[in-house]
């Protein structure tokens, strides 16, 4: 019985895995498009995962993945943007726009 709860932990971590590699790849697939349309530069070509939850959706249960990114406006400055992702469907995405140093 150990061996059997052990071999579907290794399965649900493998799928949880691969499943996290898919939301990467559409993550950075939606902010390039994001940035693309807004006329700034994703910096670093890159989002990292910043937080990994669960989230109660009427299909089910959902893990909730919350991406960051930097991109630039003028080439110099970083600004720092947030891409959120409920199983595969985009929650929410933003773009910080403000003044550097502005409260």
């Amino acid at each position: 019985m150990a061996n059997l709860f052990a071999l579907l932990l290794v399965l649900v971590a493998g799928w949880i895995w691969l499943d996290t590699l898919r939301a990467r790849e559409m993550a950075l697939g939606l902010v390039r498009r994001v940035c693309d349309r807004e006329g700034v530069q994703l910096l670093d070509q890159a989002v990292a995962l910043r937080r990994m939850g669960v989230r109660w959706t009427a299909a089910g249960v959902r893990l909730r993945r919350v991406y960051r990114f930097e991109f630039s406006e003028e080439g110099t400055a970083r600004r720092a943007g947030s891409l959120t992702l409920v199983g595969l469907r985009l929650e929410a995405l933003e773009l910080d726009r403000s003044e550097p140093g502005a409260p």
